[in-house]
């Protein structure tokens, strides 16, 4: 048997969950187990639990934080847990034709999936870095925020109007640059991937374009990688109530140098984002199909 893989890639808080959300919900098998909702996450992650907890041992195996937002990023997994990583493979081969995952750690694993995949597809999703970093300090303090609002009503009142703000921009100045760091890494590591990928096998689209574009990346999916899609518009499950536009300058101690990086990352990935957007305007039989579902 023949198995079609699709990986999605891409930084936390970069639109994964929404679009495998709408990738399950047009039929792709994205998990026998998944991940529960969240706060970060109130639809749903998503993430296939296997990949997650064997992505989890790995960092944590190593010190690195299993929510891989934290150094060291370079890892090379053993003999082991390459093992490990193919039998999970093996299991979702065996029990399925066309599959998926969606797991935000898998970035830091792209140069072995490659070597266990040889033929597997990659849809990438692109956010920029300041929405990223924004949004993961965003969902950090949620949870502080929550905290102090479950407490009697003094407390409350005194966390509201003389002491939220001030931990928020505490909060920002303490883990902008460790979130920056993370977003360069991760993005990166997609560059490094993409560079070694055919043309063919992957697709690239940013988070903004996916709500306008959706039908042109289903009929692309169906007709060029041949996953036995049914069509639903992005709309469907896209809630834009929960997403986070929050649009703020970095802090005064934003590193400089990591902050230049970024933006030359980011540079990198826009190439690739044209290209596919190329690939998705002149795919053979995808854009009929995807003016036809329009």
């Amino acid at each position: 048997m023949t198995n079609h893989v699709l990986v999605v890639t891409g930084m936390h808080r970069s639109g994964t969950s929404l679009i495998t959300h709408w990738l399950h919900a047009c039929g792709l098998q994205v998990g026998e187990t998944l991940l529960d909702a969240g706060n970060g996450n109130v639809e749903g992650h998503f993430e296939d639990l296997e990949f997650l907890k064997l992505h989890e041992e790995m960092l944590g195996a190593r010190g690195a934080g299993t929510d891989g937002l934290r150094a060291p990023y370079e890892i090379r997994p053993t003999s082991y847990e390459k093992a490990k990583m193919a039998a999970v493979i093996a299991v979702k081969n065996a029990r399925f034709a066309h599959w998926g995952w969606k797991e935000p750690r898998t970035c830091l694993f792209l140069d072995t999936y490659a070597e266990l995949l040889p033929q597997a597809r990659y849809l990438v999703l692109l956010r920029d870095y300041d929405e990223v970093v924004q949004s993961l300090l965003k969902r950090d303090f949620a949870y502080v925020d929550d905290k102090y609002r479950a407490r009697s009503w003094p407390y409350r009142l005194v966390w509201q109007y003389l002491a939220r703000a001030q931990r928020r921009d505490k909060h920002r100045h303490h883990h902008y640059n460790r979130y920056l760091k993370a977003w360069v890494v991760y993005n990166q590591m997609i560059v490094a991937a993409l560079r070694q990928l055919p043309a063919e096998r992957y697709l690239v689209v940013s988070y903004e374009s996916m709500q306008r574009q959706c039908a042109a990346v289903h009929a692309f999916l169906s007709t060029r990688w041949s996953f036995p899609l049914r069509y639903r518009t992005f709309s469907s499950i896209y809630r834009s109530e929960l997403i986070s536009r929050q649009a703020e300058a970095p802090p005064p101690n934003v590193d400089r140098d990591l902050l230049a990086q970024a933006r030359q990352v980011h540079a990198q990935l826009q190439h690739y984002l044209q290209a596919s957007q190329h690939s998705l305007a002149t795919a053979p039989g995808a854009v009929q199909v995807a003016e036809k579902l329009d």
